[in-house]
């Protein structure tokens, strides 16, 4: 059913691939215009429509850059409940700003974290009220080519890279996948912390690069689950018979996999991509977990959706239970972090030298 509804669909992904390619020649020939900027941009972003990790991949760079760099982040918001420019504070929550950004409000402090689904206006507008800012991270901003980024970085999911996948509806893709030759380094994502050189030189092969492109090989670290917020289960338990997952991301495989060697029995209960809990989610949560025919278990989430349930009328329905997320972290392979962090600190470096 699947093949065949891929099939049929493949007439609309083509015009809307068609229709991509087309703006994006506007903006190559000049017709439509991209503002670049004195300070150094960092664009994040993917061709698929989410799951590729840009999220973890934005808080590294905020980590490696944060010792030497007043850093911005601007996002669109995705699902929040506002519109327009803001600049987030203590008092945001996570229906005005969104999750991921409401997600770097709480992790990280000392950055200007700002939301504003027009990027040109918004670095302009986040810039005219913090002039010191010295470096400036867009969230999912690949296809936003009214900002011309100093450096872009284009996302891969290692288990679909976007030679496998198809433009929308076919497939998740934004746009023609010929649209990667804009980026100026690759990163395939999620990749098996064990990764043969073998395969490695298949996804060159298959990506195929170009002169100017680097590709570097990421995965994921997982943390220790932290509890979410009751101290009388704040300790994550030694021996775990079933775990309850639920998660409101694009793609949860590899927390799947991860949860799966914790357990003896992993029960999943997934919702839409950035989905906005309600009670009644949660009293289908707590039902799910009521039925787990053992007293060693847990409700593990990420800590993305945990950003969301950080509102009141949903902690409370929390309360008593053990509910814990897992933090991520990305590392590189071999001698890829050394290389990727050179030429993020030479770009910055370089630029904050030229303003």
């Amino acid at each position: 059913m699947g093949k065949f509804l891929q099939v049929i669909s493949t007439p609309i992904s083509f015009l809307y691939g068609l229709i991509m390619q087309v703006r994006n020649l506007f903006f190559d020939l000049g017709i439509l215009h991209s503002e670049s900027f004195e300070k150094p941009v960092i664009s994040v972003g993917n061709l698929s429509y989410g799951g590729t990790g840009k999220t973890p991949m934005v808080e590294y760079l905020i980590r490696l850059l944060q010792p030497s760099s007043f850093i911005g982040t601007l996002s669109r918001g995705y699902g929040r409940d506002s519109d327009g420019f803001i600049i987030a504070s203590k008092r945001s929550n996570v229906k005005y700003i969104g999750d991921e950004p409401f997600q770097y409000l709480k992790k990280f402090e000392n950055i200007k974290v700002a939301v504003d689904e027009k990027r040109r206006r918004g670095i302009g507008l986040l810039l005219q009220k913090y002039p010191e800012l010295e470096v400036i991270l867009l969230d999912d901003a690949f296809q936003h080519r009214y900002v011309k980024a100093g450096l872009s970085i284009l996302l891969t999911d290692y288990h679909r890279l976007y030679t496998d996948d198809f433009v929308l509806p076919s497939g998740t893709l934004r746009e023609f996948r010929s649209g990667a030759r804009r980026a100026d380094m690759i990163i395939v994502t999620k990749t098996p912390k064990i990764f043969s050189p073998i395969t490695k030189r298949r996804i060159l092969e298959d990506l195929r690069p170009e002169p100017h492109q680097r590709i570097y090989f990421s995965f994921i670290k997982y943390g220790e689950p932290v509890p979410f917020q009751d101290a009388e289960n704040s300790q994550y338990p030694l021996k775990v018979t079933a775990i309850l997952l639920f998660t409101g991301i694009a793609n949860d495989y590899p927390l799947r996999e991860h949860l799966e060697r914790k357990c003896s029995e992993l029960v999943v209960l997934k919702f839409s991509d950035h989905h906005s809990y309600v009670e009644k989610d949660i009293d289908i949560i707590k039902r799910k977990f009521e039925d787990l025919p053992t007293q060693k278990k847990i409700m593990v989430t990420t800590e993305k959706d945990i950003m969301r349930l950080k509102i009141p009328e949903i902690c409370t329905k929390f309360k008593k239970l053990p509910l814990f997320y897992v933090p991520i972290e990305i590392d590189f392979h071999g001698n890829d972090r050394k290389l990727f962090d050179n030429e993020i600190l030479n770009y910055v470096g370089k630029n904050k030298r030229n303003q």
